[in-house]
């Protein structure tokens, strides 16, 4: 548990480093942006790169996710001991990593695609890619090798039940570390954790109905299962509406995060955009949830997840501009406002 004074520099420094990120009202300082060498300079004032337009991407986007990550390790490491709940958090990456590392296993990539160093609080050697036995050897992950040895014998067609599977191991942790803390500590928490696994499963059922054709029984054994029913409730109740009539959706609890109906145009359910429409909900409610109970778990949970909503943003954006879109249409796309 983290000591008063802990909180209270935690604190500070979150409030900080929000401050000076592309949270909130500073997100309109991308709209001047119109090339990836023009969002480079916004994010990074100190740095002056040579890379043409067309190389820029790659190097930016990795650069981002380190800003992101060195951010959110200044704060960590500050801790004597972090909560098991902030470093699984932090640990994220590494599952994201994880299921980077079997993609690219699975294409028969003899070379590591690379990871994310998250300081001491890495656990999977991904420097022994691609020997998996080796990288997973005492985490959580050595419990998945059946699964990943009939990915690399070809036994499952593609690796999405793998992603799932890791997705589900992530949030089944982090939930348990959740509920290690006391009831004043982790209310908000509760709520906003809740949400994002409620809204993962109702992305993913949409997801698999429509670019898997899967069956309502086999989408119901890919969802993410906790002792609650109500994480799947929506995305069950989701499998029995029509794909292409959004007035069978009336009611569904979250279709406000829906594409709209368009004139002249058919309309068909599209995940993509419920996708980045519940990253905005949930990023709205982290943000507002950020400075409501000061000096407690809530703030550095919201401060970490508001760096990562940033950081996926300012990725998300500048693929965008690598694809020469304007930031308006990047903005559009994402369901983005300040």
């Amino acid at each position: 548990m983290l000591r008063a004074g802990e909180r209270a520099y935690g604190y500070a420094k979150a409030c900080g480093i929000i401050g000076k990120s592309f949270v909130g009202k500073r997100i309109l300082n991308l709209s001047g942006v119109s090339r990836l060498s023009d969002l480079d300079r916004l994010i990074f004032p100190q740095t002056r790169g040579d890379l043409p337009e067309r190389e820029l991407l790659v190097d930016l986007e990795a650069r981002i996710i380190q800003r992101s990550v060195r951010q959110i390790l200044t704060l960590m490491n500050a801790f004597i001991t972090p909560p098991n709940l902030l470093v699984r958090l932090i640990r994220s990456y590494e599952y994201g990593d994880m299921k980077t590392a079997l993609n690219a296993l699975a294409a028969g990539a003899a070379k590591s695609p690379g990871f994310t160093d998250i300081g001491r609080f890495r656990r999977v050697a991904f420097e022994a890619y691609p020997d998996v036995e080796a990288m997973v050897k005492g985490t959580e992950f050595e419990g998945l090798l059946k699964d990943i040895r009939a990915l690399k014998r070809g036994g499952l067609q593609d690796t999405v039940a793998l992603q799932i599977k890791i997705d589900t191991l992530y949030y089944t942790a982090l939930w348990e570390d959740l509920h290690a803390l006391g009831r004043k500590e982790r209310r908000t928490i509760e709520k906003i954790l809740g949400e994002e696994i409620a809204l993962r499963n109702a992305v993913w059922a949409l997801r698999l109905r429509i670019y898997y054709d899967l069956s309502p029984e086999d989408i119901r054994e890919k969802l993410i299962a906790l002792e609650s029913k109500k994480f799947l409730a929506p995305a069950e109740a989701s499998l029995s509406m029509a794909l292409d009539t959004r007035a069978d959706w009336l009611g569904w609890k979250y279709a406000s995060l829906l594409n709209p109906e368009k004139p002249n145009e058919h309309w068909k359910a599209d995940p993509r955009y419920l996708q980045n429409a519940a990253s905005e909900y949930l990023y709205r409610l982290v943000r507002m949830s950020f400075r409501h109970w000061p000096f407690s778990m809530n703030s550095i949970f919201c401060f970490i997840k508001l760096k990562q909503f940033e950081e996926s943003l300012l990725t998300s954006v500048a693929e965008g501009l690598g694809m020469g879109m304007s930031i308006q249409d990047v903005f559009t796309l994402l369901e983005v406002a300040s």
